[in-house]
């Protein structure tokens, strides 16, 4: 069985075995309270199939629906955790990680970023490595196949993460972007790295320079996403992708999900992060940067000086 140490299960009467499959609402995915978990910035839900048996697949969620789901130092250690005993587990066979609310995750937290401009480049640059570390190392080296089901806005930091995801689904609702360059900072958590990989240079360069956010159409049409699905069957589509997965060989999934990972081994990745962290610790130090700040405050577009 899956680690005590989740505290959600989905009821076998929501769901349905692989074989007979059908189309599911988000709503009908019901949580049942356990013990032994006592995080609140995560929820961690356990597929049980039509048989009553668990099918493998784990549902991984952001839980700070009130403020579209930012991501914190204190949610990366919580991430960490989680994803660290789900690693450790023979019965795990997919992931599914997606946010609660109406959100996936909208990126960094303000707080968070107002503090970065209070403090020197040196210490920057080693805050926000181990910052993209929190999310990005247990998310890559899980030994298991990751989903990301993008059910709302997905953007900077937020989409980063997904983008580290083997997969991703959006939902018609959804919108995606990398919009670091319209606060003033440069790209993190690894995006100036995957993006490029997964949509093109040229796409890539275009969401970075710009910010632009897109639509889930414009989305799969750049291969940011494997498709756009209904907001209703989101959760519904994805877990028919997990259970596909989960059904498979456990042995040969996880040999493949390590050769389509080597990218991220080979020392590129790694160099990649470490000149995110050196720019945007630059930046932080920039009067653009506490204008992009003040204008999120003071809901405005920005008026950046250079400087």
């Amino acid at each position: 069985m899956l680690s005590r140490r989740l505290p959600v299960r989905l009821a076998h009467s929501a769901l349905c075995s692989p074989a007979t499959a059908r189309p599911l609402s988000a709503r009908s995915l019901s949580a049942v309270p356990r013990s032994g978990y006592s995080g609140s910035l995560l929820t961690v839900s356990n597929d049980i199939g039509a048989d009553g048996q668990p099918t493998g697949v784990v549902v991984l969620a952001f839980n700070r629906p009130d403020s579209l789901n930012p991501l914190t130092a204190a949610m990366g250690e919580e991430f960490t955790q989680v994803l660290g005993d789900l690693g450790q587990s023979a019965d795990v066979r997919a992931l599914v990680l997606t946010g609660n609310g109406r959100a996936f995750s909208a990126g960094g937290d303000l707080e968070f970023l107002r503090e970065r401009t209070r403090t020197s480049p040196m210490d920057n640059q080693a805050i926000m490595r181990a910052f993209y570390h929190r999310f990005l190392t247990p998310l890559i080296n899980l030994p298991v196949p990751t989903i990301a089901a993008i059910n709302g806005h997905a953007v900077g930091a937020g989409l980063c993460v997904a983008l580290a995801c083997d997969l991703r689904l959006a939902s018609t609702k959804a919108k995606m972007g990398l919009n670091f360059v319209r606060i003033g900072l440069t790209p993190g958590m690894g995006g100036s790295f995957t993006l490029p990989i997964i949509a093109g240079p040229q796409a890539a360069a275009r969401l970075i320079l710009t910010g632009d956010l897109v639509a889930a159409s414009e989305a799969a049409a750049l291969g940011l996403v494997l498709r756009q699905v209904e907001h209703d069957h989101l959760m519904a589509e994805s877990m028919a992708l997990a259970r596909r997965i989960a059904s498979a060989s456990p042995v040969a999934v996880r040999q493949t999900v390590k050769t389509l990972r080597m990218r991220f081994h080979d020392g590129a990745f790694e160099r990649a992060l470490q000149r995110e962290a050196d720019t945007q610790a630059i930046c932080y130090g920039s009067a653009d940067m506490a204008e992009g700040l003040d204008a999120i405050a003071q809901k405005r577009d920005p008026v950046f000086a250079g400087r």
